[in-house]
C-alpha cells in the first residue's frame, strides 16, 4: 500500500512577486497561506495549493503549462474577470473533443491559467469544505 498525500502545491516562477501577489490575491482572491518573502502560497481549494517564487531559476512560461482552476461557474468568472478589466483569451465554450466547458486567460507572468468544468459525470465532484 502507498504512503498517503495529504496536500498539492504546485510551485512557479516569478520575476515580479508583487504584481504576481496583486493578480491571484486581489483579482482572483486566493487566500495567501504563506508569505515567505521571495515565495508566496495561496490556497486554491481545500487541499491544493499554488506557490509563487522569484528565487527559482527564471525561464519563459511554456505553452506546456496550463493553470486550470475547476469551477462550476465559468460564466460567472467570465463575468467577475471582465469587470475587473483582465483580458479574456479565449471566451467560455464547450470542448467537445474533452467534454469541458472553459475560459483562458493570462496572469501577469505570461502563464496560461484555464478556468474549466468538466462536463463527464465520471470526474469527481470537489469535497465540501
Amino acid at each position: 500500500m502507498r504512503p498517503t498525500i495529504d496536500q498539492q502545491v504546485t510551485f512557479l516562477y516569478t520575476a515580479d512577486l508583487e504584481k504576481t501577489a496583486v493578480f491571484y490575491e486581489n483579482i482572483l482572491e486566493l487566500p495567501l497561506i504563506l508569505d515567505q518573502e521571495s515565495c508566496r502560497i495561496y490556497r486554491v481549494s481545500e487541499d491544493a495549493f499554488l506557490g509563487f517564487c522569484q528565487h527559482l531559476e527564471a525561464a519563459p512560461p511554456s505553452k506546456s503549462v496550463i493553470l486550470t482552476l475547476v469551477s462550476q461557474e465559468v460564466d460567472r468568472w467570465h463575468t467577475y474577470l471582465t469587470t475587473k478589466n483582465i483580458f479574456i483569451e479565449k471566451t467560455p465554450q464547450l470542448n467537445e473533443k474533452f467534454n469541458i466547458y472553459h475560459l483562458f486567460l493570462r496572469d501577469p507572468n505570461g502563464y496560461l491559467v484555464e478556468i474549466q468544468t468538466f462536463l463527464d459525470p465520471l470526474w469527481p465532484q470537489a469535497k465540501s469544505e
